[in-house]
């Protein structure tokens, strides 16, 4: 009976008939903080004897994607207010100026070294990149505090940078609410009024909406109220410059 498994396990038709019905189920991932345990589980499992093809190995992959298909479904379905999330708008100043003259090698270096620094504090941070905006990131966090981290970081990190004799500088804006998930992507009034904070921050500073301080604790940052007015944006949002305070 053993052998007649093993024999069942690694045949040929049997793996490819498991790997396509696995092929046909859905799989989802938490559209914040990316993926879950289970997806750590799977990982171990599709790394489990690798050198040989094997049926049950192929289903025990399938039965975790049906497991995570069924409890978003169930998710989507019960929860129908978004989650509350901070989103991080960055751009670099002067960019498009500056590419004018620098040519597209260059251009393309710099866009790669500040996207990779970018996605490596977001991520340290436990927050997720949306998207790339040309010059510019959307990212989204659980946590405003790893957000205001995340954004100063990036600040600092980009205008170590060099390209050729140019260093480069980032601005950024954070604001807190409850975005809604549209696939991959975010939409609503939060995420406007959080790029419009952004657009409105000079280079190397960072600004955050009065929401994001009360989520995260003012306390924690030194503080500066910015005047702001932005089209689309209610008229009652307060605005910050924030620098993280450090101790001795």
């Amino acid at each position: 009976m053993a052998d007649l498994l093993a024999r069942t396990d690694s045949s040929a038709g049997v793996v490819k008939a498991a790997r396509a019905a696995r092929d046909l189920i859905p799989h989802n991932e938490n559209p914040i903080t990316g993926p879950r345990a289970s997806d750590r589980v799977a990982r171990l499992i599709s790394e489990s004897r690798t050198e040989k093809p094997s049926a049950i190995r192929e289903l025990g992959l399938a039965s975790i994607q049906v497991w995570q298909a069924l409890v978003t479904t169930r998710r989507r379905r019960s929860d129908r207010t978004p989650v509350p999330a901070t989103i991080l708008f960055t751009d670099l100043v002067g960019f498009s100026t500056w590419a004018l003259h620098a040519g597209d090698d260059q251009v393309l270096q710099l866009l790669r070294d500040v996207n990779g620094v970018t996605e490596n504090i977001v991520r340290s941070r436990g927050g997720r990149i949306v998207k790339h905006l040309g010059d510019g990131t959307m990212a989204v966090f659980i946590d405003g505090v790893e957000a205001i981290e995340a954004g100063h970081e990036v600040i600092v990190a980009v205008s170590a940078l060099t390209i050729g004799d140019y260093r480069p500088q980032l601005r950024a804006g954070l604001h807190t609410g409850e975005p809604r998930a549209v696939g991959d992507d975010f939409l609503g009034v939060d995420v406007n009024v959080a790029a419009r904070v952004a657009a409105a921050a000079g280079a190397g500073e960072l600004l955050a909406s009065g929401a994001t301080l009360e989520a995260a604790g003012a306390d924690r940052y030194a503080t500066r109220r910015r005047r702001f007015r932005a089209k689309g944006v209610p008229r009652d949002i307060e605005v910050f410059a924030v620098v993280p305070r450090y101790s001795d």
